[in-house]
This record gives C-alpha cells, structure tokens and sequence, in this order.
C-alpha cells in the first residue's frame, strides 16, 4: 500500500496494522507557522535512545518552528537529522519493516514518501570466546546472534574491497536478515549464482537459525552427514572467503555457514595452521583414524568375539570369553546398552549447567561402567570399547560430523551382528558409496581422496598431512581457476 499524502490516513493505518503492540512508540509533531504534521514512529527497546534523541527530535522540532511544512521532509533529510544512514521507504509494508527492524519512520503532511533513520540498538552479548572450536594457539573471538557485529569480526581479517556483501531478506513473518558474503574475485560464478537461487526462493513463515538454513540448503536432506559447514569462528570464517567459499551469515544466531564443503574440510581445525606443520599433520592423521574407530569399533568387537575368534590372539581370545562366562546379555545386547548409555550421558551433560556437564560424563561414565561391570550386566571389554568409541568421536573438531559418524557406528554394528567381519565391510563399502554420490555446489564430497586431478593435484597439500605454509601455493578447488595461485614465487 502506497503512502499517502494525507497524513491523517497514513496514522489510522499504521495504527491499526500496530494495535495492541505495547512497545510501539507513535509521536506527532505540529509544525509551528504552518499547517502541517509530523509523525514518528519506532520500537522501543531495540533503538538507539540517545540518537532518537540527540539527532531525530532535537533538531526536528527545532526545525519545525523555523519553518513551514513546504519541503520540510525533504529538507529534514538532508540538512537537519544527523544520521549517517537515511533512505526513503514509499509504502505502508516498508514502514512496517523499518520500524520492526529498529529503525525510525517519519511521516509527513503532503508527502508521498517517508524517511526512514537508522536507529538500531538490539541488546546482544559481547564478543566471547568460541566454545565448540575450541583452540590453545590463536584467536579467541567468536561470533555472536548480532549479524552486524559478525559482519565486522570478518571484516577486520579481510580489509579488502573485493569481499562483498548481499543483504537478503527471508521468512514472511520473522523477515530474518541474511547476510551473504564473498571475494568477488575469488568466488566460483556458478555456486554464488545457486545460493542466492536458494535464498530467494526459501518460501517459509520463520527462518530461527542457521542450522535452520543449512537444512533447507542442502541437496541431500536424507543424508546423516552434513553436505555444508558451519562455524562459530571469524578467522575461520576469513580463511574460507579467501579460498573462493561463500559465507552464510543469519542475524540471531552465532554461526555461519560456509560452502561449499568437503569431508576433508571438517577434519580441519583453525589451529592446524597456527602452529607447526609436524605435529598438526601428526594430529590430522590421528583425527581420521579416530573417525575409523568411531564407526567400526564396536562392530568389530562384535564380529571377533561372535564369528572370528580365531583372528584374535590366543591369550585376549580366552581372556573375552573368560570374563563373559557370567554375562546373561549376547555380545549385542551388550554394546548396545553400552553405546546407548553413553548415548545418554552425552546427551545429559549437554542439558546440564557447564559445571555439573563435565563431573556427570566423566563420573557418570566410570561409575556406570564399573556398576554394570560389578553387576555382571556387561564386560570390562565392552565398557572398554564403548569407552575408546566415545573419545574417538570427541577427538573430530566439527561437531555436525560427529553425528553422522554416530548413526554410521549402528549401520556397521547391525551388519556385523549379522555376517561378521563381511558385514563390517559391507557396511563400510555402503557408507564409502554413500560419501562417494554426495556432491556440495558441484564439488564431490570425498574431494581430494577423488578427482584431485582437476587441481593438478595440488589440495593433497592440505588433506590428510598438512604440508608447510610455504609450500602452500594454491587455493583449493574452491577457489575459480583463473585464480588458483595464492602465493607468489617470492
């Protein structure tokens, strides 16, 4: 609806359109030598107070009594309200948006437009430390729910004026702010093309969070292992811009989400490049062996001790069989109650307060253990497993990961139950074909372990060893071809 130039129609709209809202705040203005009015109009709580104040009020009223309504409005923008960011907003629905969104609107008498004043002052947390991605060597800021402050932590890493940013608007009811950031130069045409294709058409009331988005983002929604990346680390998030991925920012949350994404990606950590590449090499290799044991661990304790005792050494052999004599459960029976407690006590120490969270998984999970044991309801072996599987998983820096690997872990323990140490295999061989017919905007998901020509090779350098950061000379495939080169000779 078009604003109209009859001031009196304009407030019974926005009136009615804002009625029993509380915390709406509507001033009218009488212009003084004139017949004119003005109306303003903002939400309290989420503006700036001294500036609606200090710049809007002060110098409009001041205003009003120097001259008549004739170009007030026009002149009230450019001369009298100093505020950096005004525009003017022709209809009734972008007047509701600016002042939901902690803007201030003002109307005028014989004016068929309005202004709207930058005003926001949402109250949010400060820059904290990052607790999922966690580092001893490098920064320690993390993002917060304000997607403007996230804007600026990324910013401050790259003072370059080819990394853009597009504003986008999605949910018909929340209109949640989006941020779209990239290298202008660096960002492959076609992923930038399909991202803002998916954002514009997200048809939907309400879009809370960026998990939110990444679900609705990915190409295979059925697939237990997550096909973007979402980080809560501005330096992380930099890197990433300037390997020619495109960052996802959503207001009211503290995570972006980064594509495209590969499964070698997740197995890396912000901290792998702030410190020697010996021991992060060392340490990258002992994350994808952790992932191995994560899924196959307890399937192959399955298929050794019910169908291939042999293949284990005579002594451990007869030392399983002897401290299970007394157990009533199947080898089954028991690691599932097992996995499933420490399933429990996982989920248990997330819903507690941070103090308590870390005494119940570890207390919780020796005293469990050791009950069951002393009951005879289970092994030590099993407890032992179940235990090693648990701290395999925590070993892998992105937690989105970690959840595909524990509904993978049940695949292989299901067709171990069955067939053995064959059924570990199939299961693996599913779940390698699985990975293998994943795609992310158009990059395969085992990228580099496949294809890797297409780069001449050159992302083996960062995969599962980590070479040094002088010999590092390309970005990744991420990256258009026309600028793969990210160091120079010198």
């Amino acid at each position: 609806m078009q604003i109209s130039k009859d001031l009196r129609k304009n407030m019974a709209a926005i009136k009615e359109a804002f009625r029993d809202c509380g915390d709406i705040i509507m001033r009218e203005f009488r212009i003084r030598g004139g017949e004119g009015r003005l109306f303003m109009i903002y939400t309290d709580n989420i503006v700036d107070g001294d500036a609606i104040q200090d710049f809007i009020m002060t110098n409009v009223m001041a205003r009003c009594e120097m001259q008549g309504a004739e170009g007030l409005l026009q002149s009230l923008m450019d001369e009298v309200i100093s505020i950096g960011e005004m525009s003017k907003i022709t209809t009734l629905e972008q007047v509701y948006d600016a002042v939901l969104l902690g803007d201030t609107a003002i109307l005028m008498d014989g004016n068929d437009f309005a202004l709207q004043a930058s005003t926001k002052g949402f109250p949010s947390r400060g820059v904290n430390k990052a607790e999922t991605e966690v580092v001893v060597q490098g920064p320690k800021d993390a993002f917060t729910e304000l997607m403007s402050v996230n804007v600026v932590l990324t910013r401050r890493r790259i003072r370059d004026t080819k990394l853009k940013l597009k504003r986008k608007k999605v949910g018909r009811r929340s209109k949640t702010d989006v941020a779209l950031m990239y290298m202008e130069d660096l960002v492959r045409p076609e992923t930038l093309k399909k991202v803002e294709q998916q954002l514009d058409n997200m048809d939907l009331d309400h879009l809370p969070d960026s998990g939110y988005a990444e679900q609705l983002l990915e190409k295979r929604q059925y697939s237990p292992f997550p096909q973007l990346q979402m980080t809560e680390r501005p330096d992380k998030t930099a890197s990433s811009l300037l390997e020619g991925r495109v960052a996802l920012l959503v207001d009211n949350t503290p995570y972006a989400i980064l594509l495209p994404a590969t499964l070698n990606t997740f197995f890396q950590a912000a901290e792998d490049y702030y410190d020697r590449w010996e021991i992060m090499s060392f340490i990258r290799l002992i994350r994808y062996g952790a992932a191995f044991l994560a899924v196959t661990l307890p399937g192959l304790y399955i298929a050794f001790s019910v169908y291939h005792p042999q293949l284990m050494p005579t002594a451990l052999a007869l030392k399983v069989a002897a401290t299970r004599a007394a157990i009533p459960f199947s080898v089954i029976g028991e690691v599932l109650i097992m996995e499933l407690a420490f399933e429990l006590l996982r989920e248990a120490g997330i819903r507690l307060p941070s103090p308590v969270s870390s005494t119940i998984g570890i207390v919780g999970g020796i005293i469990i253990g050791s009950a069951a044991v002393e009951a005879g309801l289970v092994s030590p072996a099993v407890v032992i497993v179940s235990a090693l599987t648990g701290i395999c998983s925590f070993v892998i820096p992105n937690v989105s990961i970690v959840s595909g690997l524990r509904i993978s872990k049940y695949l292989v323990i299901l067709l171990a139950s069955m067939f053995g140490i064959f059924g570990v295999w199939a299961a693996l061989l599913l779940l390698l074909a699985h990975l293998a017919s994943l795609t992310s905007y158009g990059i395969p998901y085992l990228y580099p372990f496949c294809s890797s020509s297409v780069n001449d090779d050159m992302d083996w350098e960062d995969s599962i060893f980590r070479l040094p950061l002088s010999k590092m000379k390309r970005r990744p495939i991420f990256t258009r071809p026309s600028e793969r080169m990210r160091k120079g000779e010198n």
